[in-house]
């Protein structure tokens, strides 16, 4: 399982937190240290759109001019105003046996990773 995201990131803290908490090992990936390839920006988002990926909520966002905003038109421009500012990618990203969960909600991580765990 892989987790990515930004280390100092308050939800990405919580996830990685629970995932201990709940002895689940994982591989954690860190967006500011490594980047995220292009390619792995182009799976996630044929798997969940771009639109999901692209943080619009966060300072990053907020901080762009109305000009850079108005060039985001599509997937070629969101992936690499992502590539570019990888900080905008909505975290963490969770991938497990070929799922991509977005975000960290506890009810969701619990259903999905301790299912069926004794």
């Amino acid at each position: 399982m892989d987790i990515y995201g930004i280390k100092n990131c308050n939800t990405v803290k919580k996830a990685l937190d629970w995932l201990k908490e709940n002895q689940i090992g994982f591989i954690f990936h860190d967006f500011k240290k490594e980047g995220v390839a292009a390619e792995k920006l182009q799976e996630w988002s044929s798997k969940v759109g771009y639109e999901k990926l692209l943080n619009k909520q966060g300072l990053t966002w907020k901080q762009l001019t109305p000009e850079t905003k108005a060039t985001i038109t599509g997937e070629k421009e969101a992936l690499q105003l992502l590539h570019d500012k990888n900080s905008m990618i909505k975290r963490p990203i969770l991938e497990f046996q070929h799922q991509l969960v977005l975000g960290f909600e506890e009810d969701r991580y619990r259903m999905l990773l301790l299912s069926g765990k004794s």
